[in-house]
């Protein structure tokens, strides 16, 4: 160990201690190592992307031990980049931590001020028009241009019809989602027999939008719909592997209709 680096590899109890540890070893690591020192905001998106859904993971897992490791992991970019535009000289961890106080304050009269919200919705009420004031007074179109185009395809999909749906732009109840979910999947099926193509594509994120509108409709989370689904395709197919070798059986040289009776057995464990 670096006699000038001791005191980086000394644990710090105290919140704000802690920060400054990861603060000053995040400017090392800026300084010293080879791959830290040509990193940018851009080369990190991956990165903090990846993190954030680790973080989703371990969530899921009900996993704290792996949970408290991933936040750290996504502390640490929001760190990095801080340092990245400090020497920039743009703006520092301490004016990010200080803005989010700002806005928490701000967006939480019925807490902080003299105001109260007596319920849930009241205060997602509040958060709204306290939001709208920050922004001003934004045109239909760009409320809904404001939604991340980095976020995942399906939840961006939601945000985006629930927007629209607050100014009547919808349809009157789910039965006018389902609707338009077989329209479209009509007109999936008839550009796959016109030989597919863009015009294939294009319709089938028709057909994508208007699952996300009827998932919206029954109030499902479509992201977390679709995860569990993939969660039990793998569970059943580790199943039906498992059945297969259990019996001697290769499931390389099974028969589509072999594999589709093992996966019935499966379904019923």
């Amino acid at each position: 160990m670096k006699k000038e680096y001791e005191e980086l590899y000394i644990t710090k109890d105290k919140e704000g201690e802690a920060l400054k540890r990861l603060i000053e070893i995040v400017k090392v690591l800026r300084k010293e190592c080879p791959w830290d020192r040509v990193q940018t905001h851009e080369t990190l998106t991956k990165c903090m992307i990846e993190e954030a859904y680790e973080v989703v993971d371990a969530i899921q897992n009900e996993d704290s031990i792996n949970l408290r490791e991933e936040l750290g992991d996504v502390l640490l970019q929001v760190v990095f980049h801080s340092n990245l535009s400090e020497n920039e000289g743009d703006f520092t961890i301490a004016d990010v931590i200080n803005e989010e106080c700002e806005k928490m304050l701000r967006r939480h009269p019925h807490i902080f001020l003299e105001e109260r919200a007596k319920t849930i919705d009241k205060a997602l009420e509040k958060w709204e028009n306290m939001k709208s004031r920050e922004h001003g007074e934004l045109s239909y179109s760009d409320r809904l241009t404001r939604v991340p185009k980095a976020l995942p395809a399906l939840i961006r999909s939601s945000k985006v019809q629930s927007k629209a749906s607050k100014i009547g732009f919808d349809w009157k109840d789910a039965s006018g989602a389902f609707d338009k979910l077989e329209e479209e999947l009509d007109e999936l099926r008839e550009a796959w027999e016109q030989g597919g193509g863009e015009a294939m594509s294009e319709e089938y994120g028709d057909l994508l939008f208007s699952m996300v509108n009827v998932a919206r409709f029954l109030n499902i989370d479509p992201e977390e719909s679709l995860n569990k689904s993939t969660a039990k395709f793998i569970e059943r197919f580790a199943i039906m592997e498992k059945v297969s070798i259990d019996r001697g059986l290769d499931l390389e040289s099974m028969s589509l209709e072999e594999m589709d009776n093992l996966w019935i057995e499966a379904k019923k464990k």
